[in-house]
């Protein structure tokens, strides 16, 4: 009764943080439209970030309540999970566009930050020194991304019009949310860790990392399926990069965050499902149904892998 109950507790939270993020970033983006700001840097900073909410709740609730496992581990298990699970999927449904800027500069920066992250945590910790780090990258990223789009004159996504009275209640009861439903969460998955003698770190990179991932899950899927396949990859480099800089460096400016001696494996199995999305489409632009396949046998392989630890 206890499991179905935690199950069911980790189900509800999940949906929570999805809806929410959905909420706040309709909420959001209405009040910035009110306020005259660019669509383009609306789409490029609330929505783009909207997708990684439900990490960077979950992960600053587990820094702050000792669950540090589950901070470090559903980052990484949600970028693994992004670019093997997510894009194999897609690709394997039909063929996946990539740009050329993803290729110039989004995947190499993907696999750069990834590395950087892992060797600020081979010492042990994520530091409030090196969240200050992730910090300055992820502005400057930002800044790149906002200079580079008024370049290119695009008007950015379409944002929902709403009143300011409906934006400010969206965005209230979509930030409450997410808040609730990390706690929620975050509570379900350490319990049923504790019930089943599994590690935090096992429950993070796999259970929580798929339940924070379905916004992206979701998007990139659909958009295969409708046929908009190049929305789809940028959605998951832009996540996996917010979900390192943005994510991990605010919980470490709150807290330090640990990291533990395992972690290093999991990086090192990132940073190489990104540098196989890097290299697999240089040549005709695309991923192909052949590399969905390598990507999804690869999480299966790595799935494994976590089962005999």
């Amino acid at each position: 009764m206890q499991i179905i109950l935690q199950v069911a507790l980790l189900t509800l939270g999940f949906v929570m943080l999805v809806k929410g993020a959905d909420w706040f970033v309709d909420g959001a983006s209405g009040i910035a439209v009110k306020f005259h700001i660019p669509q383009i840097i609306i789409g490029l900073t609330i929505v783009a970030m909207g997708t990684s909410a439900p990490e960077a709740a979950v992960s600053i609730t587990a820094a702050l309540g000792s669950s540090a496992d589950i901070t470090v581990g559903n980052i990484v298990g949600s970028n693994i999970l992004n670019v093997l699970v997510i894009l194999g999927l897609a690709s394997v449904i039909i063929p996946v566009a990539v740009g050329k800027e993803t290729i110039k500069v989004d995947a190499p920066f993907m696999i750069a930050i990834s590395a950087v992250f892992l060797l600020l945590g081979w010492d042990g910790a994520i530091t409030r020194v090196d969240g200050l780090i992730l910090v300055a990258l992820f502005a400057a990223y930002i800044g790149y991304m906002i200079y580079e789009a008024i370049h290119s004159n695009d008007d950015g996504e379409e944002i929902k019009q709403l009143t300011i009275g409906k934006a400010l209640l969206f965005t209230v009861i979509g930030l409450g949310l997410i808040v609730l439903g990390s706690n929620v969460a975050v509570d379900a998955a350490t319990e049923l860790a504790r019930i089943f003698g599994m590690s935090e770190r096992f429950i993070g990179l796999t259970i929580v990392a798929l339940g924070t991932s379905l916004p992206e899950l979701f998007t990139s899927v659909v958009a295969a399926r409708k046929g908009n396949a190049d929305i789809a990859i940028g959605n998951i480099v832009g996540s996996n990069i917010f979900n390192i800089l943005f994510v991990v460096g605010l919980s470490s400016l709150i807290v330090d965050v640990p990291f533990a001696a395992n972690f290093r494996i999991d990086m090192l199995v990132a940073i190489a499902a990104a540098v196989f999305l890097w290299v697999a489409p240089m040549k005709d632009k695309k991923l192909v149904r052949w590399h969905g396949a390598v990507m999804l046998l690869g999480y299966a392989g790595y799935f494994v892998y976590l089962l005999m630890q």
